[in-house]
């Protein structure tokens, strides 16, 4: 049992999303069955692992390959921590969705619990279907065996953004390379913290104005200027190496 429990926690095996698993009747969805049956070909008594995108992970053994429904023995779970600071990245699309589809996998690889979209004076892009976002987001969940999914919010004016949220720490990355300010040192562990980046033309004077009118501080991402999904990269990296 000890073996079976330490090879569990290895994380050695292949990695599967579940969001309504249930533990008494456990199996897995159509699509997630066909993976199984016509991709990976796994069969009888293999052991997988899944996660509710919730912090659970369950350790199971497949009874029943099919690739319609997959039916599974529950052996153990474990519920993981989560991050101890609340990181939310809000940021304007870029015109090349590519950009955004990398950002919400590397950020959701590296850990996110949220990604809002706005709409910006500047914004190139003013229309984001935000499904696709959403299977990124859960294709980097379970290549990266993570537990947490994302929250990938729909596009919103930036206006509704500054007018309704309620996060601990609020920061904006306007470029200003005289802003001594770095984001790092805004980064309150514990708490939640919102860092917002601007589109490709950047936020213009009356936005920022704005914004630091509902709290927001403006900081520094750096000495480089920076393309809009790096700066929501390095944002998000940060948040996880000063929010641990």
């Amino acid at each position: 049992m000890f073996g079976r429990i330490n090879y569990y926690f290895s994380r050695i095996m292949h990695f599967f999303y579940q969001p309504h698993f249930n533990e008494i009747d456990a199996y897995l969805d159509q699509e997630e069955s066909r993976h199984v049956a016509k991709v990976l070909r796994l069969t009888s008594g293999s052991k997988i692992d899944i996660t509710n995108g919730q912090g659970t992970i369950f350790h199971c053994e497949i009874e029943h390959a099919h690739h319609k429904k997959t039916t599974l023995l529950l052996l153990n779970k474990k519920k993981e921590s989560n991050f101890p600071t609340y990181r939310h990245l809000a940021i304007a699309p870029t015109k090349n969705m590519d950009r955004m589809e990398w950002l919400v996998e590397k950020s959701t690889e590296i850990g996110i619990d949220e990604i809002s979209f706005v709409l910006c004076h500047h914004s190139e892009r003013r229309v984001l279907k935000s499904d696709r976002l959403i299977k990124k987001a859960i294709s980097a969940l379970k290549q990266s065996s993570k537990s947490y999914l994302p929250k990938i919010n729909e596009l919103i004016k930036l206006d509704e953004l500054l007018q309704n949220d309620t996060s601990d720490t609020k920061s904006i990355a306007y470029v200003d390379f005289n802003n001594p300010v770095a984001f790092s040192d805004q980064i309150v562990k514990g708490k939640s913290n919102l860092i917002l980046v601007g589109p490709e033309g950047d936020f213009s004077m009356k936005e920022v104005t704005k914004a630091e009118e509902k709290g927001f501080s403006q900081v520094s991402l750096g000495p480089s200027r920076l393309r809009t999904e790096t700066a929501g990269l390095i944002s998000v990296h940060l948040l996880n190496l000063f929010g641990k």
